[in-house]
């Protein structure tokens, strides 16, 4: 059974999906503003009255127009209903790895403003020689939008860089959601030390190098600041985990952590998903990396280093971010040295469940590399243990290939797409996942498999939308309690709704009738076709 749930809190509340009436557009209009729409990352659009399982289909349903941009779109475009020059928008923001932010007329897909984030002199970054953003690095992460901050709202967006002396950048820019201008005096330029005997470091302090990470994981803002994630390129050494938070208000550096201090590694990239957070906490899943095997007293690694962890961190009673529980694998170790982590895969929270005796679990699902689900107790996530054993369950070669993605949850199930897979879906019963999937796709998703989305109109009309990366890629719906039944695929009639490439581990976004697919060159919209 399950309880009355912050995760609906959450969304209803907090960064997600937050309905606005407003005479000449659609009767409810949906407003997107962090990754997978919520702080949950569920994947969720709980509000979409215009597309239903009838409707979704190659006659009624295709692609209805293509927004081009300077570059690739890799983060997931947001969305927002919001009035610019005295005129009422739908707005879709795009940012590309050409260190673009865009907003389109959802309708038109006019441009209603362009800002670049380069200062004078600058190029994006090259893909310091890794192929996972070539050629060039930008903009990667999912912005997060405040529509209580500044005058209108303020778009935070981080933006690689370097200039003609070779030198690189990482800067956290908040642009003002109505002109794409900066607010509170930005941008502000990445840069942090943290104590550790790594040998990262020098004479006991690391310090944050901007050509050695790339912020792949989408922004999260909680607590009042906006938190970045850092990952490496392709494991290029020396790199550590880093998460460094700075006022959503002013920009002032709020917090930094270091997950491998007095080790290597740990960095935190998830297949561009988003760390989740509860009014309490953030859990996000860690890459390869250090993992003291040795524990203190309290059962946490005695030099501090959590590589290849489900970690939950804090803000403790002196405000210091620190990590708060964690669970690793009994081969952790092991993990690490052969690349295969938790950390290639995103997490979800779930609403709140009664177990079979009655007692309320609030749980949290990720995956990685190893190819099982992981399902851990937020209030006691089982630390470290050589033998194992300590988690609240592990549905075992549940994703074969592995997962580099990240799940959705919608009425008791949860969706995974794994790579070289089907996209399933596992049944929650009794605050248990099932064993196996209920229900699954008859095609498979070839690397890197697929992260759902899913909309619905409260618990009815389920659709959940995949995209394939194959050449030309596809977009896939399904009925989200039958995932059998496939109500559209965009190769279905022939070049009419071919959008090219989708970009990397882009989820699709739905908004107002609308789907949005970020690809090499733009973003493709699909809807209800003109009659």
């Amino acid at each position: 059974m399950r309880t009355g749930s912050e995760n609906g809190l959450l969304s209803a509340l907090l960064l997600g999906i937050m309905s606005l009436p407003f005479v000449g557009l659609h009767a409810q209009n949906v407003n997107v503003l962090t990754w997978h729409y919520d702080n949950a990352r569920d994947g969720l659009n709980r509000s979409e009255t215009v597309l239903t399982q009838a409707n979704v289909n190659p006659q009624s349903f295709g692609k209805v127009g293509f927004f081009s941009t300077d570059g690739v779109v890799d983060a997931q475009p947001l969305h927002v209903l919001i009035d610019i020059a005295g005129t009422p928008h739908n707005a879709l923001f795009a940012a590309t790895e050409n260190d673009s932010v865009y907003a389109f007329d959802e309708q038109s897909g006019d441009v209603l403003w362009k800002t670049s984030l380069l200062k004078a002199g600058e190029v994006p970054s090259d893909d310091r020689s890794c192929d996972s953003n070539a050629p060039e690095i930008g903009v990667t992460s999912t912005p997060v939008i405040d529509l209580s901050q500044g005058p209108n709202g303020a778009i935070y967006v981080v933006a690689m860089s370097k200039n003609s002396s070779g030198s690189y950048f990482q800067r956290l820019n908040a642009l003002d959601p109505t002109t794409g201008k900066q607010l509170f005096g930005g941008p502000v330029t990445i840069a942090a030390t943290y104590p550790g005997s790594s040998k990262n470091g020098i004479d006991g302090t690391l310090t944050f190098s901007a050509e050695q990470y790339t912020e792949r994981a989408a922004l999260l803002e909680w607590n009042g600041a906006i938190y970045t994630t850092w990952a490496s390129h392709c494991d290029h050494s020396p790199y550590n985990g880093w998460i460094i938070a700075y006022s959503a208000s002013t920009l002032r550096q709020t917090a930094v952590l270091n997950l491998t201090p007095n080790g290597g590694a740990g960095g935190i990239w998830m297949s561009d998903a988003g760390p989740a957070a509860t009014s309490t906490g953030i859990l996000f899943l860690d890459g390869n990396g250090t993992f003291d095997t040795t524990l203190d007293s309290n059962g946490f690694p005695d030099h501090q280093d959590f590589g290849n962890g489900f970690l939950q961190l804090e803000l403790g009673s002196t405000g210091k971010l620190q990590v708060e529980d964690y669970y690793a694998t009994d081969t952790t170790v092991q993990q690490s040295d052969s690349d295969i982590d938790l950390g290639s895969g995103g997490v979800v929270l779930f609403p709140n469940f009664l177990d079979s005796s009655g007692n309320v679990r609030m749980l949290a699902a990720g995956a990685g590399k190893d190819g099982n689900i992981y399902i851990v107790n937020r209030s006691n996530m089982g630390k470290y243990h050589p033998n194992g054993g300590s988690i609240y369950q592990v549905v075992s070669n549940a994703l074969p290939n592995g997962e580099y993605g990240a799940p959705a949850f919608f009425n008791d199930k949860l969706y995974f797409g794994g790579h070289s897979d089907n996209l399933k879906a596992f049944f929650v019963s009794d605050a248990k996942v099932s064993s196996v999937p209920v229900s699954r796709s008859a095609n498979t998703f070839g690397y890197p498999g697929t992260t759902p989305s899913i909309s619905a109109n409260g618990a009815a009309n389920g659709i959940v939308w995949a995209v394939s990366h194959s050449s030309p890629s596809v977009l896939y719906a399904y009925n989200a309690e039958a995932l059998s039944q496939q109500l559209y695929d965009s190769n279905e009639s022939g070049s009419r709704d071919q959008f090219g490439n989708a970009s990397g581990f882009i989820a699709p976004m739905i908004a107002n009738g609308r789907v949005y697919v970020g690809t090499t060159a733009g973003v493709a919209v699909f809807g209800l076709l003109a009659k």
